[in-house]
């Protein structure tokens, strides 16, 4: 679990989940990273990654072996402000500069601890909200299921990035960039599981926009908008984070304000629709994750300070929450 140590948070915190209840049972925690907002998971899972959200940025290495998260050496410097997601693709650690509206890629050592960015990709342009879009605002950055692409999604431009990344320089290449609705603001997007289709989530107004994936060509296209709130719902709404279920049937759409966890089913991976609207179980969910199975899903709530967790229907695909931990300050949660 990530959280914001600059607002009571313990920074990262490992825990073991009971299989038997799903319950996480916190066995350590390290501060030694202020802000580790977002993190990222090694194959193997010995290895975690967490990005520092701070003017400087930085990405730093934990070892995960033991009950508490080690540092793995210093934490390198990204070239960018306020690093908002990374993920890892071809022995680099990508990450999303929220504030300088850019890339990062960072290479990895042989002992898995980042080095200093290697390449720096910036974005331009803006959008028409006069806050939050009078600049690039790159929230996420992931890879493509086949490896061959990377892919920038950025709430300031209101487009996502298809960009390409050589792993022996860590130099990223600008392939295509893709226009969605002016003033939607895309935060987030999930790959469905056959790797076809993709789902962008939008933070200035709470929809989803399914698109359709060429991964040969990086070629992306929007298909249409689902609106993420139930029929005459009021109020504040901001989208955060989106999963897919494992078998592709289901989508799970966190929302701030609204505090809801929206579930989609996807019968046709280039359509998406609407089929419940779930409590989070606390206050202003941030980020959410299902395990490998897709038996149960977890919430990280930052307002609340906590992280719920829930066991999904495997037939309605519905959350039902089963209990909470503590997370003050919680930003993020992923499952090994």
């Amino acid at each position: 679990m990530g959280s914001y140590t600059s607002n009571g948070g313990r920074g990262v915190t490992v825990a073991a989940v009971d299989p038997r209840t799903g319950e996480p049972v916190v066995t350590g925690a390290s501060d030694a990273v202020t802000d580790p907002s977002f993190l990222a998971l090694a194959p193997g899972g010995d290895v975690l990654y967490a990005v520092s959200e701070t003017e400087e940025g930085a990405v730093a290495a934990f070892d995960v072996t033991g009950r508490v998260p080690v540092p793995l050496g210093q934490p390198a410097p990204v070239r960018g402000a306020h690093p908002a997601h990374l993920t890892l693709a071809h022995g680099h650690a990508l990450t999303a500069n929220y504030g300088s509206g850019s890339v990062s890629a960072l290479p990895l050592g042989p002992d898995g601890a980042p080095r200093p960015a290697s390449g720096v990709l910036r974005h331009r342009g803006a959008g028409p909200h006069p806050e939050r879009q009078a600049g690039p605002h790159a929230h996420q950055v992931v890879a493509d299921p086949a490896g061959r692409w990377v892919l920038s999604v950025d709430l300031g431009t209101d487009s996502v990035r298809v960009v390409g990344l050589d792993p022996a320089t860590g130099e990223l290449t600008p392939h295509g960039e893709t226009a969605l609705r002016a003033g939607s603001g895309p935060r987030h997007l999930a790959f469905h599981p056959a790797g076809g289709h993709l789902y962008v989530l939008a933070e200035l107004s709470p929809t989803l926009t399914v698109c359709r994936w060429d991964a040969e060509t990086g070629g992306l296209v929007p298909l249409g908008e689902t609106p993420l709130l139930p029929n005459g719902a009021e109020g504040q709404a901001y989208p955060s984070g989106i999963v897919a279920a494992p078998d592709g049937r289901f989508l799970y759409a966190a929302v701030r304000g609204a505090d809801l966890i929206t579930v989609l089913a996807v019968g046709d991976p280039g359509r998406a629709r609407v089929v419940a609207a779930v409590p989070c179980g606390g206050r202003w969910p941030r980020d959410l994750a299902l395990d490998p199975e897709g038996g149960r899903l977890y919430v990280a709530n930052e307002r609340s300070g906590d992280v719920t967790w829930f066991t999904v229907d495997p037939e309605t695909g519905v959350p039902l929450r089963e209990g909470a931990i503590a997370a003050p300050a919680a930003s993020c949660v992923i499952l090994d």
